[in-house]
């Protein structure tokens, strides 16, 4: 369970690069914090932890990019081995949350707003992360309710 007052991290874990999410401290809305470059495993790990530390989080939402089926294909798969992992190291709860059509909708939406390719590279994983992690925040405040 998490503290009131504590914030929830949202993952959105790519190949190249860790989009991140930040709820406010009420737990209600996401916000895109930063795109991290991925290296190994280790260094990863550590700048997520201090990152947790600086702003207050209690626990870690990481979208698992399914298949259309609902099957675990190979980023599926890695985003679970990199929750486990992180998991086994760390005493934060963490939840695997579906994350399908997550970069799709939130790049539907940057070409929406005309963004320009550029631009697109830059944001698309915070704002998919962001996604994903209102998405659980959405779900927690329904079953909160009577």
């Amino acid at each position: 369970m998490v503290a009131p007052g504590q914030r929830l991290l949202g993952l959105d874990l790519g190949e190249k690069t860790i989009g991140l999410a930040l709820s406010d401290t009420l737990q209600t809305v996401a916000t895109p914090l930063a795109t991290l470059k991925r290296g190994k495993f280790s260094k990863d790990a550590l700048l997520l932890r201090s990152l947790m530390a600086e702003h207050g989080v209690g626990a870690l939402i990481v979208g698992v990019p399914l298949n259309m089926d609902g099957s675990a294909g190979p980023s599926a798969q890695s985003a679970q081995a990199f929750a486990r992992n992180f998991a086994g190291d760390n005493n934060y709860p963490l939840v695997l949350v579906d994350e399908r059509l997550s970069t799709a909708a939130v790049t539907r939406t940057l070409l929406d707003a005309d963004a320009s390719r550029r631009r697109r590279r830059e944001v698309v994983d915070k704002m998919a992360a962001a996604w994903v992690l209102q998405g659980a925040l959405d779900r927690l405040a329904q079953l909160r309710q009577p």
